[in-house]
């Protein structure tokens, strides 16, 4: 990904934003809306590790995500326990990224099943004032 694509990736996915995460399971696509946040080529979602998408991602890490003027190809990576020392600086990051709900009981971080999914982008497709960006 070049400069400027990333330069714009941070400034509308830099933050905490609704994406569309899509998965399969048996041929069939299954689509839902996450809460991630952007950073060097991938997204950070935390999630449950027994939760269908993360069933599904284990089975076919092949993903793909759609948000504001963006849609790309990636691969689901399990990071594992949103609380284990390897996790602690990207757990720390997240904490205040998604500071506005993450205290809301939502997420109990003292389950070894609150996890880190990463979505490591490998192509997209990118739009920003007119312009048409593929990676």
């Amino acid at each position: 990904m070049n400069r400027e694509i990333e330069k714009i990736m941070v400034e509308r996915f830099g933050k905490d934003t609704v994406i569309a995460l899509a998965t399969t399971e048996n041929g069939l696509p299954y689509v839902r809306y996450v809460n991630a946040y952007y950073e060097n080529g991938a997204f950070y979602i935390i999630t449950y590790a027994l939760s269908g998408k993360m069933r599904q991602i284990e089975s076919n890490p092949a993903v793909a995500i759609a948000g504001d003027w963006f849609t790309a190809h990636g691969r689901g990576v399990n990071l594992g326990y949103f609380g284990k020392r390897e996790n602690a600086e990207t757990a720390e990051k997240l904490k205040r990224v998604f500071a506005g709900w993450i205290g809301n009981g939502h997420n109990d971080f003292n389950d070894e099943n609150t996890i880190i999914l990463c979505v490591e982008l490998t192509d997209g497709l990118l739009f920003s004032h007119g312009t048409r960006y593929a990676f």
